[in-house]
């Protein structure tokens, strides 16, 4: 039987912007990922995050920015774990929960640069491979990493809209639709979310 391989794009997607929906749509069709699962991160209980809108309420967003298409679906996956969320720990769970499946990472090129500073990332190395998608980032790949056969790096299209950039300018008064699923857009502005 034919396992399917799944891509977990991790995140607190806060909120759920055009950027991470791109990237997730550019890499499911792109390669032989059948579905993208977007974990929405639940908040840190030990960090107070002002910012930090309800993990249901970013949830709910991830719904409304994904219903419509078969390839991304939302997951609450993290929220019945342990606090703090250690990535690890969450493949486990899932490798475990979904035997049919397997798992890809998706990361950013970030956060391919601080993966050695992540809990067991050896672990991660040895049973996942990891997708590196392209960002603009100081600092180096650590050499152990370039050239690693878990590790898959792809041209994507490069997205520097972040979720910080969408709060600040909603904070402020501006219109910022076009950086925002519509459905999206529509619920934070009815919940006056960010303002």
């Amino acid at each position: 039987m034919e396992r399917n391989r799944i891509g977990l794009y991790f995140g607190t997607f806060n909120p759920i912007h055009i950027g991470h929906l791109a990237i997730a749509n550019y890499l499911v069709e792109n390669s032989d990922l059948k579905e993208i699962w977007m974990v929405v991160t639940p908040h840190n209980p030990l960090k107070k995050k002002k910012t930090l809108l309800d993990d249901y309420q970013r949830l709910h967003m991830v719904h409304l920015a994904t219903e419509d298409y078969q390839k991304i679906k939302p997951s609450n996956i993290e929220f019945n774990l342990p606090q703090p969320n250690y990535t690890v720990n969450t493949l486990a769970h899932l490798k475990e929960k979904y035997p049919e499946n397997d798992f890809y990472l998706i990361i950013g090129e970030d956060n391919l640069k601080s993966l050695p500073k992540w809990k067991n990332y050896e672990v991660l190395l040895e049973e996942y491979q990891i997708i590196v998608y392209p960002r603009i980032s100081k600092g180096e790949i650590p050499e152990s990493l370039i050239d690693h056969p878990s590790i898959i790096r792809i041209e994507a299209p490069i997205m520097e809209i972040s979720s910080t950039m969408i709060r600040n300018g909603i904070a402020a008064g501006q219109d910022l639709r076009y950086f925002l699923h519509d459905k999206v857009n529509e619920y934070m502005d009815q919940m006056g979310f960010y303002k």
